[in-house]
């Protein structure tokens, strides 16, 4: 084990299951559900009358940003059933193995973005930030190693701890 490794204190497995990951889950499957209404809603009337790269635009990140979701939910739900004792880490890990968390690229100068309904450029930045804090929790708990190492080398530890306690419970 590395230096690092006996100086650092992980928080992760504690956070998985406390308040902060109910309200992280909730706020992960509030998203999916506001996002499913406004995708067959008002984001629909909205697609029909972009202009045609926008149009195009929007056509490719709807399916970015549902597919992103469905990723994310997957976790939540895994990570959930874990932390109810209704799978065990072993479960999830053979699971999990099928769940993406990285980052689908999103091209903000992408001709069509700024004709893009603001509503729905709210939803993506929304979802990126999710994934995110998401992608990070899942390093921290079941890649510790893969976490240490993004660690910039200027960075103490307890500064490390209080950046994934920050982002991983979206307080700045």
């Amino acid at each position: 084990m590395s230096e690092r490794g006996l100086n650092t204190v992980s928080f992760a497995g504690h956070a998985a299951s406390s308040a902060q990951f109910k309200t992280l889950y909730s706020e992960g499957m509030g998203l999916v559900e506001e996002t499913a209404t406004y995708l067959d809603g008002p984001g629909r009337a909205a697609s029909k009358v972009l202009p045609r790269m926008a149009s195009v635009l929007y056509a490719a990140e709807s399916m970015r940003l549902t597919t992103r979701l469905m990723q994310m939910a997957s976790w939540l739900l895994l990570q959930r059933a874990v932390n109810n004792g209704e799978m065990s880490r072993d479960q999830v890990m053979s699971e999990k193995s099928k769940v993406r968390l990285d980052s689908f690229n999103v091209d903000k100068a992408a001709p069509g973005w700024a004709e893009l309904p603001e509503s729905f450029r709210d939803l993506i930045e929304r979802s990126l930030r999710l994934q995110n804090r998401v992608a990070l929790l899942d390093r921290e708990i079941y890649r510790p190693n893969e976490a240490a190492a993004i660690v910039p080398d200027n960075q103490n530890g307890v500064k490390a701890q209080i950046k994934l306690l920050q982002t991983a419970f979206g307080t700045n």
